[in-house]
């Protein structure tokens, strides 16, 4: 038989708890949409107890931000193993994944919501943003990358965070559609930056020598190549 007696917290676990329960409540709700009354009753405290781990809405605003920043860039690392595309679909999937429980709190964070203009908030963009680009030139193999690859890499990063933040205003496209998509359009933009320049040239022939028939770079082409007009 249970007493009801509840297990008190130590500091850094009621913070983390705090944490937690303020980010289940921004997967539904935009934040500023979200008060301390609620994460309080949420979390089974009272309002001045939540005030007595952080001296405001907005410290724990930027904590949760924080614990999502860390949980999207995770979403990156991938083995490097298997072909590039396969590779990237599977970081597709999840990076999805987290938009999808997460939209509100996803759109918070790279908007800025209440926080907009906080420098807090935009190092957390950023750091996000860095460490998908990181993760990126990893599976390349290329530690100091050309001019033009980096602009590949930094452009499709901002292509899929606001495609992300588009498809969360009525999903209207299939999700997994997306993904794939958002993989050949890695391709694409690759392909093109190499028409101007060797370097890239080598770089996307070397990534296009280790795919396979049925991977997403090859299903690329076959769609290309069945929109091209047909000789009379």
């Amino acid at each position: 038989m249970t007493t009801g007696v509840r297990r008190r917290m130590g500091v850094e676990e009621r913070r983390q708890q705090l944490i937690g329960v303020a980010l289940e409540l921004f997967s539904h709700r935009s934040p500023d949409e979200v008060s301390i009354d609620e994460i309080a009753a949420a979390a089974g405290i009272s309002r001045p107890l939540v005030y007595h781990y952080f001296p405001g809405k907005m410290s724990l605003y930027e904590a949760a931000l924080t614990r999502a920043a860390n949980d999207l860039a995770d979403r990156f690392r991938e083995p490097h193993e298997g072909p590039l595309g396969t590779r990237l679909l599977r970081v597709m999937r999840r990076f999805f994944d987290f938009v999808d429980e997460h939209g509100p709190g996803f759109s918070a964070l790279m908007r800025g919501g209440p926080a907009v203009g906080s420098s807090a908030t935009n190092a957390l963009i950023d750091s996000v943003r860095q460490a998908a680009y990181l993760q990126i030139l990893a599976h390349l193999g290329i530690d100091k990358p050309p001019a033009r690859l980096e602009l590949v890499v930094r452009s499709w990063i901002s292509l899929v965070e606001s495609t992300a933040l588009i498809w969360l205003d009525g999903r209207r496209i299939p999700r997994t559609e997306l993904e794939a998509q958002l993989v050949h359009d890695f391709a694409a933009l690759t392909a093109v930056s190499s028409a101007y320049d060797e370097e890239m040239a080598g770089i996307f022939m070397a990534v296009l020598a280790k795919e396979p028939v049925d991977g997403p770079f090859t299903e690329l082409v076959g769609r290309l190549v069945a929109l091209a007009p047909r000789p009379a």
